[in-house]
């Protein structure tokens, strides 16, 4: 993979190539932006690069360090915290001490922290240590979906990329190209709010993202029974809340048209507070429906 493989964000690639082909590379980035936009892969296509041990960085090139990284071994190059979950103390100090030895093969060595702002306070001071006063040979990449909850110590001493969603057509192009969702409403396109990785996630539940709508479609012209009888899709504790979410945005496409939608948006929107409290999940769901219908009875 190379950074043309990898979609959107254009700007962000063409920066940091240019740090590589001009040697001119910080020890320490932040790379900001929504979940599932390619930070990730974007870190690791210019860990590799970086590490690379030829003068002109290119693909498929078979250098030592090359190598190494495509076969996921490379001894200079380590990604923490891939899945996603939070980081603790003892990880951040056992990298703090891992880092200050010097590298194997490459002239570097680069740490990727994944979902940096899963780090704990403490955790987060641990950092700050390694990140005041790094090896000289050391690149330390930071990956945040939410800034908000980094220490701002921490934020000062990383260079700081933003990174954008992906925009709305090439995201419509992937997903029908690459993910077979030949189906792609516009309503599935603003579920994945520009995020390829949200696309992938979901994939597998397109046809009931696609019954849901049909479901809000004609709401207003049903009767409370036939709702009732329709909505058991809905009625799927494990994926609730995506499919809540997946009715909000429905129900806002059809609150152009009517402003009995707004007002089910807010009672879809009770219904997940609701939730989150441990409130009885049928009950909360039936309420939510009558709710629901009495609001579009009101525009009859």
């Amino acid at each position: 993979m190379n950074f043309d493989d990898i979609l959107g964000n254009d700007e962000a690639k063409k920066y940091l190539s240019h740090c590589v082909t001009d040697n001119h590379i910080s020890q320490s980035y932040l790379f900001v932006g929504a979940e599932g936009i390619g930070k990730l892969l974007i870190a690791k296509e210019f860990a590799k690069q970086v590490l690379c041990l030829q003068s002109e960085k290119k693909q498929n090139c078979q250098c030592k360090s090359c190598q190494c990284f495509e076969g996921m071994n490379h001894p200079d190059y380590l990604v923490i915290n891939e899945k996603g979950e939070t980081i603790k103390i003892d990880q951040i100090r056992e990298i703090t001490t891992k880092i200050m030895e010097p590298p194997i093969i490459s002239n570097r060595k680069i740490y990727i922290l994944n979902d940096c702002d899963k780090m704990t306070i403490e955790a987060q001071n641990c950092l700050l240590k390694t990140l005041e006063e790094p090896p000289k040979f050391a690149i330390i990449i930071l990956i945040s979906s939410n800034e908000n909850v980094i220490l701002n110590t921490i934020k000062s001493r990383c260079m700081t990329i933003k990174f954008k969603a992906i925009p709305t057509n090439e995201l419509k192009k992937y997903a029908i190209e690459k993910l077979g969702m030949t189906q792609m409403t516009e309503n599935l396109v603003r579920f994945f709010n520009g995020s390829i990785g949200k696309a992938i996630i979901h994939k597998e539940s397109q046809e009931k993202f696609l019954k849901i709508e049909a479901f809000i479609e004609d709401l207003n012209q049903k009767d409370i029974v036939t709702i009732m009888n329709e909505a058991k899709i809905i009625y799927d504790k494990e994926n609730i809340v995506k499919i809540l979410e997946y009715m909000i945005i429905c129900l806002y496409s059809k609150s152009q048209q009517a402003k009995e939608y707004v007002e089910c948006i807010e009672k879809v929107n009770n219904c997940i507070q609701h939730l989150k409290r441990n409130c009885n999940f049928d009950m909360t769901l039936d309420t939510m429906l009558f709710e629901m219908w009495e609001c579009l009875q009101k525009g009859k």
